[in-house]
């Protein structure tokens, strides 16, 4: 017998949701400690979606719990990116050549860039950009494959607002979105994939040079050497 997942409760749900945006716009950073207490009483609630809403965000990488210190927001270091950026080289430029191949609509790939465009901070900026890749693989015709990158996607937005923060390099990552998308628009599947995976190397590299990926090794057989 199939168990159906138990649905998060409302309170829950609005905390959990605005902890993460905190979290990936850089206005709670790495390092942080999250007191229930202290959120609690910012969100209006009680501790006790404080505390689920921080269980489900270290299940998904971006919360530390401690038994000694309690929960943190997850520290950014070269070894982390390495392990996350890895991950989206091997499957993400795979997902976006599927997505082509089976000529997918690109409309909400396009819909998050320009949202991106009209920003008006980074924040806003981010949260479409975060989208902008989503939308790229998740219509790739394998739903294992769309929810093995969403499982990574917090993660890579962490590193994304420790980098921006230290180096701001949104009107670089802009000009390869668009290419990007170009590439996809006019239905050539593998230039598409080879410039994301060459997108996502050289973001990773510029952010923390001591990452040695493994998976940036790659790159020559994406046709990018």
């Amino acid at each position: 017998m199939t168990s159906v997942p138990t649905p998060i409760p409302s309170r829950t749900q609005y905390v959990l949701q605005e902890i993460q945006r905190r979290i990936l716009t850089g206005r709670l950073t790495p390092g942080q400690a999250l007191v229930e207490t202290e959120l609690a009483a910012q969100f209006g609630v009680s501790k006790t979606p404080v505390r689920e809403a921080l269980k489900t965000l270290a299940g998904t990488g971006l919360v530390i719990m401690s038994q000694y210190k309690g929960a943190t927001v997850r520290m950014v270091d070269a070894d982390m990116a390495r392990e996350v950026y890895d991950v989206r080289l091997l499957l993400e430029p795979e997902a976006l050549r599927r997505a082509v191949r089976r000529g997918a609509s690109l409309d909400a790939a396009r819909d998050a860039l320009a949202r991106a465009d009209r920003a008006t901070d980074t924040a806003e900026r981010s949260l479409a950009n975060r989208e902008f890749h989503r939308a790229l693989y998740l219509p790739c015709g394998n739903p294992l494959l769309g929810r093995m990158l969403d499982e990574v996607r917090d993660q890579a937005a962490l590193v994304s607002a420790v980098a921006w923060a230290a180096d701001p390099s949104w009107d670089r990552e802009a000009g390869e979105h668009q290419e990007i998308l170009r590439l996809a628009l006019a239905g050539d599947a593998d230039g598409a994939a080879g410039a994301l995976h060459a997108h996502i190397a050289s973001f990773v590299e510029r952010a923390f040079p001591d990452a040695d990926h493994a998976a940036g090794r790659t790159q020559e057989e994406d046709g990018q050497a």
